[in-house]
């Protein structure tokens, strides 16, 4: 379950990363809300993978 969510946060990263990137004109805030958002998303899937991480080891034990 916890891979599943992974998988999902790291597809939105990708699709905000592409949209800050992307030469269509966007507003300033829009890109300053696309920001925040793939802040936070790199962050939970950062507690994700440690917590995927966590799990693993348990496992192997």
């Amino acid at each position: 379950m916890r891979q599943d969510d992974a998988q999902q946060v790291r597809a939105r990263i990708a699709e905000l990363e592409r949209d800050l990137m992307a030469t269509t004109p966007q507003g300033r805030h829009r890109r300053f809300e696309a920001g925040h958002e793939l802040r936070n998303a790199k962050f939970r899937l950062e507690c994700l993978e440690e917590c995927i991480a966590g799990i693993s080891e348990r496992g192997a034990r």
